[in-house]
């Protein structure tokens, strides 16, 4: 298999996650605070960014970070909340 195809199956399937998660969130079947929504996004997002290294595109590749991060903040707060609500008496 070539680098190029590679990067091409690669970044399809970050598509795919991606925008089915977004799919899944707007007909009510995700959370858009839950973990599911946000590793999704997450592995989309990396998966596309590993795609950007083979066929990279500046303005992709910093939309990826920012959406990485935005997951990373999700995912903080979900773990954030699951554990205050496990103190709770």
């Amino acid at each position: 298999m070539s680098i190029e195809l590679f990067g091409n199956i690669v970044g399809m399937l970050g598509t795919i996650m991606v925008v089915g998660t977004y799919f899944l969130l707007q007909i009510d079947e995700l959370d858009a605070k839950g973990l599911a929504f946000n590793l999704w996004n997450l592995l989309g997002a990396v998966l596309l960014l590993i795609s950007l290294c083979i066929h990279f595109n500046l303005a992709s590749f910093v939309i990826e970070l920012f959406w990485i991060a935005a997951s990373l903040v999700g995912l903080y707060r979900y773990y954030k909340k699951r554990k205050a609500r496990t103190k709770q008496p």
